[in-house]
């Protein structure tokens, strides 16, 4: 109304100016002047009053592409694990276990998800806190089709439930890739019982401590894009735990234990490449240029990262192997997974070729180093490639190297909140860990006894077999 009268005040002083120039007439002149002056008084008056009026805050949008994104980005990640990580891991397995691995990836990922629900969600991303959230959204209590969950971008929300969906398929993920630390030997049941502890007192406080609201890790300003620390680090210690107490597969050292297919992990490989597209351009919750930039590492990183295996494998075997290049691909992708949002595109052909190398020495020279049978190297690609992918990001995030954090950003300080983020993870996941094998084996028992496993547990634990014979 102000903004209508000023433009009618204005119009009355042109067309008040226009008569009296026609008129040529003095006292006329004067009088329109003298007329004039309120209405000139009032039009000037009009913006300032305007301006400091208070300006109402922008309404919370939700966009339809950013919808229809995150919804494709978590089917992405469910394809990952089933049938991407199962397909993988089966094939590396012996066929007698090729059911046990399958059956177990599946029936993990769908319990998470269910607990998720029920209460993993409230205590990550239910409300604010150093190490865990809060029961305020147990049994998703609160979340409508109307509650909004918070993007990367003040003004821009998701619907909560696709934010609630996209986690859930995080932490189903992570618990399933554990279970190729212990493959071919531990019961079903057993499988399941420490899932659901280490989900809830390791998965659960690492997540909200380096992505949640007042988190720990996320005060410091400790950069996981897509979940370095809180997926393979925290997973790959795990496994790593488990591997030292379920105890080795009968025969390992002794017998041969090759993959019994490598076309199907060949397949897995693939399908996990295709799905972490979701998985780390997702972690944008926007479809915007910081999900190409997640998207364009994830596939040029693990590009390197398979380049960079063969290489390694040709000079230390003389020759590269399939298993190779599909490890090799994991290998980039956990890498990346920290850096792909921070990071340019070099920066992540770098992270990728390093993770290459290193993660290759982590399955040969390391393996034997620790001395642990950890059947499908969970620790040697997750964990290290999570701790070099993890450290890197604190380099490659810089501006100076092609990255995202300018201004002040010093790699020397990045790189001890990164360090501080891996020993934090690691430290909590192995001590959670330890315990909850501990609690399985009181309980139902660790491994299933000598003349099942010899059998393999497709029969044993299923009565199944893979192929009919």
């Amino acid at each position: 109304m102000k903004k209508l009268i000023a433009i009618i005040a204005l119009g009355l002083l042109a067309l008040g100016l226009g008569g009296a120039a026609l008129a040529q007439d003095a006292a006329a002149s004067a009088a329109e002047a003298a007329a004039s002056a309120p209405m000139e008084a009032a039009a000037a008056a009009a913006p300032a009053e305007a301006a400091s009026a208070p300006v109402a805050a922008a309404a919370p949008a939700v966009h339809k592409g950013d919808v229809a994104w995150m919804l494709t980005a978590t089917l992405l990640v469910i394809f990952m694990a089933v049938p991407g990580l199962a397909l993988f891991y089966g094939g590396l397995v012996r066929s007698k276990n090729m059911l046990s691995v399958l059956m177990q990836v599946m029936v993990v990922f769908s319990l998470i998800g269910v607990l998720w629900a029920v209460y993993g969600y409230s205590l990550a991303f239910g409300g604010e806190g150093l190490i865990i959230a809060g029961f305020d959204k147990l049994f998703l209590a609160g979340v409508t089709l109307d509650s909004l969950a918070d993007t990367f971008t003040a003004d821009v929300k998701l619907p909560e439930y696709v934010f609630i969906a996209f986690q859930a398929t995080f932490a189903g993920i992570t618990c399933a890739l554990i279970v190729g630390s212990f493959a071919e030997r531990m019961k079903f049941a057993a499988v399941l019982l420490f899932s659901v502890i280490w989900f809830t007192f390791s998965y659960l406080p690492i997540a909200h401590m380096v992505w949640g609201v007042g988190g720990y890790l996320f005060d410091k300003g400790a950069l996981d894009f897509a979940g370095g620390t809180v997926v393979h680090i925290n997973a790959g210690i795990a496994g790593l735990v488990g591997a030292y107490m379920v105890g080795k597969r009968i025969g390992y050292g002794k017998e041969a234990m090759a993959p019994h297919s490598l076309p199907l992990t060949m397949v897995g490989a693939a399908m996990l490449w295709v799905g972490w597209f979701g998985f780390n351009a997702g972690s944008n919750l926007e479809a915007t240029a910081g999900a190409a930039l997640a998207f364009i590492n994830t596939l040029f990183a693990t590009a390197a990262a398979v380049l960079a295996w063969c290489v390694g494998e040709a000079m230390t075997k003389g020759k590269a192997s399939m298993l190779g290049a599909a490890s090799g691909a994991v290998a980039g992708l956990v890498a990346i997974t920290p850096a792909c949002g921070t990071v340019g595109p070099m920066g992540g052909i770098i992270i990728g070729a390093a993770a290459g190398f290193v993660c290759l020495w982590g399955v040969n020279g390391l393996k034997r180093m620790l001395g642990a049978d950890d059947s499908l190297d969970v620790f040697g690609v997750h964990g290290v490639g999570g701790i070099v992918g993890a450290l890197l990001t604190g380099v490659f995030s810089a501006a100076s190297l092609g990255g995202v954090k300018g201004g002040d950003y010093s790699i020397g300080s990045q790189l001890l909140i990164q360090a501080e983020g891996v020993l934090i993870t690691v430290v909590w996941s192995a001590v959670v860990a330890f315990i909850a094998y501990k609690i399985v084996d009181m309980v139902v028992g660790l491994r299933v006894p000598e003349d099942e496993e010899r059998e393999g547990l497709d029969i044993s634990s299923h009565g199944e077999t893979a192929y009919n014979k």
